[in-house]
């Protein structure tokens, strides 16, 4: 595979991370704010500006996580609203959170993100060059979108599992594409660029906070409560980080008229759907019947109840 190639960005990127100190896991770089936690799994960095009115200017970069695990990076570019063919930008990923690994010039990163020429590609750390070799995760989750500033988003899977990183952005402008390999390249050394976090800073620390997973009901169906017939009730659940409809698991039933336990003649998944049905008893008209559906898949669990008088 190609290896990640552009000499004006390497040697901005070399510029950058100079005798950068190696962050503790959970510590903030030196002499950078405080991140601002704007949601559960999001924190925002604050970048100096204006450092070079030629070049791409970070103001704020905004990493998160969902629930399944893909990691988003947005990085704010005021000064440049629409993208540019002439734009670089590089997201250097520790993944494993270790400065000893990876990349030694580069504060130990596995991963570089790289945008360039309208197209976005995963390269990892081989020992002497970031490439892609055979075995590599596929980056099948790797997209990217512009406005106002680059969004990449990707599975934290193909980050090696991460649960906890350290990363730094460039974004490089002035390149020129190279006729015969299709890629950017600048023609005059070092061409304009950001680094977040500049002045030597460190690396941005982030982690991964996945919630548990639960079971959601989606929809409950309550059937006629008739004397001497049968009444079912039906539940929909769902799992909350994936949104999939259980389809199997363990249903409990439980049913009473009055002090008598009644037995579930069906208690079973049917379509997709947790089902109980019970035979009401004739005599029971006027008497209250409480219910309840529960729903058991992979520890996770769903249940609703139900009350009301037998007609």
């Amino acid at each position: 595979m190609r290896p990640l190639t552009s000499p004006g960005l390497l040697l901005a990127i070399a510029v950058a991370v100079v005798a950068l100190p190696t962050v503790a896991a959970g510590a903030l770089p030196s002499g950078t704010a405080s991140p601002t936690l704007v949601a559960a799994n999001s924190t925002t960095y604050t970048d100096s500006t204006g450092e070079d009115p030629a070049a791409p200017d970070i103001t704020t970069l905004v990493v998160s996580n969902t629930d399944v695990g893909v990691i988003s990076f947005r990085i704010n570019l005021p000064n440049r609203p629409t993208l540019g063919q002439d734009m670089v930008v590089d997201i250097f990923v520790d993944s494993d959170n270790n400065a000893a690994t990876g990349a030694p010039d580069l504060a130990g990163v596995d991963y570089v993100m790289e945008f360039e020429v309208g197209e976005i590609n995963l390269y990892r750390w081989d020992g002497t060059g970031f490439t892609r070799r055979f075995g590599d995760p596929s980056a099948v989750t790797l997209s990217f979108a512009y406005q106002g500033g680059i969004t990449v988003s990707i599975s934290a899977a193909e980050l090696g599992n991460t649960k906890r990183f350290r990363f730094f952005v460039i974004v490089e402008s002035g390149n020129v594409v190279d006729p015969v390999t299709g890629r950017a390249v600048c023609p005059t050394p070092p061409c304009p660029a950001d680094v977040a976090p500049g002045g030597g800073a460190g690396l941005y620390p982030f982690e991964v906070k996945i919630a548990k997973p639960t079971l959601e009901v989606r929809r409950v169906s309550i059937g006629k409560l008739t004397a001497g017939k049968p009444f079912t009730m039906r539940l929909v659940a769902a799992r909350s980080d994936t949104g999939a409809v259980v389809q199997n698991g363990r249903v409990t039933c439980v049913g009473r008229i009055g002090n008598a336990r009644l037995k579930a003649q069906v208690q079973r998944v049917v379509a997709g759907r947790a089902t109980c049905t019970w035979n009401i008893p004739p005599l029971a008209k006027g008497k209250r019947f409480r219910g309840s559906v529960s729903i058991v898949f992979e520890g996770l669990k769903a249940s609703e109840s139900f009350s009301g008088k037998v007609r």
